[in-house]
């Protein structure tokens, strides 16, 4: 059975990127999951003893609500909501940001990726290397010549 995919990603101050993703396979709306997306890498920066977090969010929905400015409606999102508040406590400081989709890109593809793909009970992947290549792959390759 295929599930909703969720991502994110942690960047730690030094650029280096912490991938993490996982597939819900139980009923879940977009709302749902975008909080299951921040739980998932503010636990993850939890067991990294981080303590400054900085939260780049998508979703202008989760971000008003967690800041106090939008009630919370939902009674689906009531427990969620709950549950940051419980994990915020973790961290000395703490901030939610909204950004746009577009640039929330590593997130959602690792969403993608893992909607996407049958996965075995327990699976692990070393995080992924980017490459960003400015020529085609022919042009990198080197022929031998045997010296007459």
């Amino acid at each position: 059975m295929k599930g909703v995919g969720i991502g994110a990603v942690l960047i730690s101050k030094t650029r280096h990127h912490y991938p993490v993703t996982s597939q819900l396979q139980f009923y879940c709306t977009n709302n749902m999951a975008e909080y299951e997306a921040c739980i998932l890498g503010l636990r993850l920066a939890a067991d990294m003893n981080v303590r400054e977090v900085l939260v780049l969010e998508d979703s202008d929905l989760m971000v008003h609500q967690l800041q106090g400015e939008w009630e919370t409606r939902d009674l689906k999102l009531i427990p969620y909501q709950q549950c940051l508040y419980d994990l915020c406590q973790r961290f000395r400081s703490m901030e939610f940001r909204h950004i746009p989709r577009v640039h929330n890109e590593v997130a959602d593809a690792l969403a993608t990726l893992a909607s996407m793909l049958h996965h075995p009970d327990k699976a692990y992947v070393d995080p992924l290397h980017i490459q960003v290549r400015d020529q085609h792959a022919y042009c990198n390759m080197i022929e031998d010549e045997l010296d007459g």
